[in-house]
């Protein structure tokens, strides 16, 4: 049951590369890992000395993992209440928009979730006549970029029959399920149990198949020991690699639906779930994007969303740095191709699920978008992460654009059917799901969350 030698060696060279990218002095920590034994005691006892790696003399940034850190580095004068005016019926009507152009996202940018540039899908999507794009992907597109995900056979233009499974949206329903459960309280452990009865291995990856591997191992050691000395708050900290990308951005979506013109507890609950995998960039990215979604209900001044979610992130932390950054050259353009090439001059090196040009072009998107259709079409266009951030573009549009914001020519080819990824999940009637979505701020604003029949017959039978 112990992993392979090699691929602990191999996870600890990662974890040094991100140590390094994260400021710290890693200088001969590699030769020294090259010099060690291959031997388990060997591996570990390096790996538990990683955690006292000190940061370089010149590292201009502060950026702590715990809440309460957090909140001190974050803008003072952020607003912690209610902002705007509350409309619960106005808010689910929202919801309902937001997860619909959600998944509309997601499966527009499914068949090329393979890294492509703005460059790239022009000259594809030039090729077939479909430059700007204004529909699903077709094949004929998937033929000139000259290649596709897996999924394309599924998620291509004439192919679509239903909403393919895909992560996005599982994580999505997994926060809307520990709000239904568990409301605004919900632990870690409430995380843990829900992935555990609900995602299998293989629809993760990173950070989240390798705590939920951990998580699994903590059923066989029957919880006392590992819960009673709170360790599910380490996992991410211990032989966990790449814990900034974008992994715990795409579980943003559910807290932002819950808390219309609440930001700050938004954040909050993204916060929780963000820190079950990753640390830094993973979690202030999860922050951000749930605090924009909750404004976006009630705000209308689009670069105001955006800088209201900037407040409930360290100021001395890269993402801030680089999205306020992000957000000027947004500001300043005339068009949403401006602003792109901007941001893309200065951020290319961060692709396919590292964040910071991510979310410059969801901002991008954001400012120049016409409607939801509109604006999913203008992410997927700027390439990297095509599926996610199509996705939580669909979010953040939908909730501000609000009903009718989403032609319905994008939901008709999945005939009202929905197919995830998800064990011990149901239902597949998109509409009926969306309005279950639609209800959460009622939820949590009442505070009459419910466990339902099928979750009690699953935590029954193991033993939860």
């Amino acid at each position: 049951m112990l992993p392979s030698l090699a691929f602990l060696k191999h996870q600890l060279e990662g974890i040094l590369r991100n140590k390094f990218a994260q400021g710290h002095q890693t200088s001969g920590y590699l030769a020294r890992l090259e010099q060690l034994p291959a031997s388990y005691d060997a591996y570990l006892e390096f790996a538990h000395s990683l955690a006292d790696i000190p940061m370089r003399d010149n590292w201009p940034y502060y950026e702590p993992d715990e809440l309460e850190e957090i909140w001190r580095e974050c803008d003072l004068d952020r607003p912690l209440g209610q902002i705007g005016v509350l409309n619960l019926k106005d808010s689910a009507k929202r919801v309902e928009a937001g997860f619909l152009a959600s998944v509309c996202g997601s499966m527009l940018g499914k068949p090329i979730e393979v890294n492509p540039t703005l460059s790239e899908l022009r000259q594809a999507l030039t090729a077939v006549g479909e430059w700007p794009l204004n529909d699903y992907i077709s094949e004929g597109a998937l033929h000139a970029l000259d290649r596709r995900h897996w999924s394309w056979f599924e998620t291509a233009r004439g192919r679509i029959r239903y909403v393919a499974p895909d992560d996005d949206i599982n994580y999505t329903l997994i926060g809307m399920m520990a709000l239904e459960q568990f409301g605004k309280g919900f632990t870690k452990r409430n995380l843990r149990d829900l992935w555990i009865n609900h995602l299998p291995i293989s629809t993760t990856w990173g950070p989240e198949r390798a705590i939920l591997v951990r998580s699994g191992i903590s059923y066989l050691e029957h919880d006392r020991e590992v819960f009673n000395h709170s360790e599910i708050e380490a996992w991410p900290d211990f032989l966990v690699q790449d814990t900034e990308l974008c992994g715990a951005a795409i579980r943003a979506d559910a807290y932002g639906y819950a808390c219309p013109g609440q930001p700050a507890l938004a954040a909050e609950l993204a916060w929780r779930d963000a820190s079950f995998t990753h640390r830094r960039t993973g979690i202030y990215a999860t922050m951000f994007i749930a605090a924009a979604i909750a404004a976006a209900h009630v705000l209308r001044d689009r670069l105001e969303i955006i800088r209201t979610a900037l407040q409930f992130v360290p100021r001395r932390s890269r993402f801030y740095e680089i999205t306020a950054d992000c957000l000027q050259i947004v500001a300043n353009a005339d068009n949403w191709l401006e602003a792109y090439q901007g941001i893309h001059h200065k951020y290319a090196n961060y692709s396919h699920c590292q964040v910071y040009q991510e979310i410059g072009t969801l901002i991008n998107t954001f400012r120049f978008a016409d409607n939801a259709g509109d604006g999913i079409c203008k992410q997927v266009m700027q390439g990297n992460d095509t599926d996610s951030f199509g996705a939580t573009a669909g979010s953040l549009l939908g909730v501000y654009f609000g009903p009718d914001s989403l032609e319905a020519r994008w939901l008709e080819p999945f005939q009202d059917r929905i197919h995830t990824g998800l064990s011990y999940f149901h239902e597949q009637q998109l509409s009926r799901l969306a309005q279950r979505i639609g209800r959460l701020p009622e939820l949590l604003h009442t505070g009459q969350h419910r466990i339902l029949p099928s979750e009690l017959y699953v935590n029954e039978n193991l033993g939860i």
